[in-house]
C-alpha cells in the first residue's frame, strides 16, 4: 500500500472510531440519566462538554501537530479520546462524566483536523477533494457502528460496557505509530527551517486583515455546516413521527436514508471539487441544500418523506466532505494542521449549540418556520463563500488555493 492510500485509511479509521464514540453518548443517554437521576438539561451538558472539549483539543493539538508532527501527535489523540471513553464507563457520579467526556473530547477534537492534514499533505491539489470525501464518509461508519454495537452490548452489559470498548482504539494507535511514516511536506520544512518559529501559532491565523477575514469566513462556514447537520439530526425524526404520524421504526427508516443520501453527497462533492473547484462546488451545493431543507418542510407521504431526506441529507451533509480540503488550501504546512483543528471545531463547539435553538423554534412556531432558519444558514454560508473569493483579488499570502478555485 502506498502513502497515499495508508494516509486515507488512517484518517478513515480514526474517524470512524470518533463518530463511533460521539455516538455512545447518544445511545447511551437515557441509561446514563435514570442511574444517576439527572434531568434532560443535566444529561443533555454532557454532550455540550464534549464539544468544548473538542475546541480545546483542536486547537491544542493542531498546535503541537504543526510543531512536532503528524502522525505522532494523531496517535496521542487517539489514545486520549480512548482513554476518555474508557474511562467514562467507570464514572460514580455525573462529574465524573462530565471530566471524562472532557478528555473525550479533547482528543477527538485534535484527531480530526491532523487527519485532514495528513490526507491534505499527501495528495496532489487535483485529487484532494475525492481523498478529502473518503475520509469524511468515516464519520458515518462510526455512527453505524456504534449502532450496532449498542443493540448488542447495552442489553447485555449495559452502557458502562458500551464505553470499555472505548479502548480498542489503542491497538489502532500502535498500528498507525507503527506503520505510517511522518508527512513528507511536513519534513521537508523541518529541513528548510523555514518559518520555524511560526510554526503551530494561532495569531498565523490572524497575522493581517486578508488572513483574519479568511479565517473568519472559514469559521462561518463550518459553523453552519455543523448546525445544519445536528438541527436537521436531532429534531426531525421525532418531527416527522409527528407531523407524518411516522413510528419509531419508519423515523429509523428515515434516519437510514438520510445517512445513505449523506454518504452519496460526501463521494459526490469530493469529485464535483476535483472536476469544478471549491467555488462552484460549495456553491452548488449550499444553495441546493438552502433550497431543498425549506422545501422539505412540506414533505408529505412516506415516499416524499424517506425521498426527501435522502435529497437533504445529499446536499446538507455531503460538503461535509470538503472542509478538510478547503480549510488546508488555505494556509500553508506551517500551521495547517492549526487551522483545520481550530476552524473547524470552533464550529463544532458553536454549531452544536443549534439544536437548542431549533426546539426554541418549534415550541413558539412551527416547523415551515425551523426550516426557514436552516435554509437561512445556508445562504449565510453561501454570502460567506461569495465574500472569501472576493478577498482573493490579491493574491494571499497564506494560500495556495487561488488556481484551484
Amino acid at each position: 500500500m502506498n502513502y497515499q492510500k495508508k494516509t486515507v485509511v488512517a484518517s478513515v479509521a480514526g474517524l470512524t472510531l470518533e463518530g463511533m464514540d460521539i455516538m455512545f453518548i447518544s445511545f447511551a443517554m437515557s441509561m446514563i440519566i435514570a442511574e444517576f437521576h439527572l434531568d434532560m438539561a443535566t444529561g443533555g451538558l454532557i454532550s455540550s462538554i464534549t464539544n468544548l472539549g473538542m475546541l480545546f483539543g483542536g486547537m491544542f493539538f493542531g498546535i503541537l501537530a504543526d510543531k512536532f508532527g503528524r502522525v505522532k501527535v494523531f496517535t496521542y489523540t487517539v489514545l486520549l479520546f480512548a482513554i476518555g471513553t474508557a474511562l467514562t464507563g467507570l464514572a460514580t457520579n455525573v462529574e465524573q462524566v462530565y471530566i471524562f467526556r472532557f478528555i473525550a473530547g479533547l482528543g477527538a477534537g485534535g484527531e480530526y483536523g491532523i487527519g485532514m492534514t495528513l490526507v491534505a499533505e499527501a495528495w496532489p491539489k487535483n485529487k484532494q477533494g475525492r481523498a478529502s470525501s473518503y475520509v469524511s464518509i468515516g464519520a458515518q461508519f462510526g455512527v453505524i457502528l456504534a449502532a450496532l454495537l449498542s443493540a448488542l452490548i447495552l442489553p447485555v452489559w449495559g452502557w458502562r460496557g458500551l464505553f470499555f470498548v472505548g479502548i480498542i482504539p489503542v491497538i489502532f494507535a500502535f498500528f498507525v505509530r507503527k506503520n505510517l511514516n511522518e508527512s513528507p511536506e511536513w519534513l521537508a520544512v523541518q529541513k528548510e527551517k523555514r518559518q520555524v518559529v511560526k510554526q503551530g501559532n494561532l495569531k498565523q491565523l490572524f497575522v493581517n486583515p486578508r488572513t483574519s477575514f479568511t479565517t473568519i469566513a472559514l469559521a462561518i462556514m463550518a459553523t453552519v455546516q455543523i448546525a445544519g447537520y445536528n438541527g436537521l439530526m436531532i429534531w426531525l425524526p421525532s418531527i416527522l413521527q409527528k407531523s407524518q404520524g411516522l413510528s419509531v421504526s419508519g423515523s429509523a427508516l428515515w434516519t437510514i436514508s438520510t445517512a445513505v443520501g449523506m454518504i452519496a453527497g460526501m463521494l459526490t462533492f469530493g469529485q464535483i471539487i476535483d472536476r469544478l473547484g471549491m467555488k462552484k462546488a460549495f456553491g452548488i451545493f449550499l444553495f441546493a441544500s438552502a433550497v431543498a431543507v425549506f422545501l422539505y418542510s412540506f414533505a408529505a407521504g412516506a415516499a416524499g418523506v424517506l425521498i426527501g431526506g435522502a435529497i437533504v441529507g445529499f446536499f446538507s451533509n455531503g460538503m461535509f466532505a470538503g472542509y478538510g480540503a478547503l480549510i488546508s488550501y488555505y494556509y500553508p504546512v506551517e500551521v495547517r494542521s492549526t487551522a483545520t483543528n481550530t476552524i473547524f471545531n470552533f464550529g463544532r463547539a458553536l454549531g452544536g449549540l443549534s439544536p437548542i435553538l431549533v426546539g426554541f423554534i418549534l415550541q413558539h412556531a412551527n416547523v415551515t418556520i425551523a426550516m426557514s432558519y436552516l435554509a437561512i444558514l445556508y445562504c449565510i454560508s453561501f454570502i460567506a463563500m461569495i465574500s472569501l473569493q472576493k478577498a482573493k483579488q490579491k493574491r494571499n499570502p497564506i494560500t495556495s488555493i487561488s488556481e484551484a478555485v
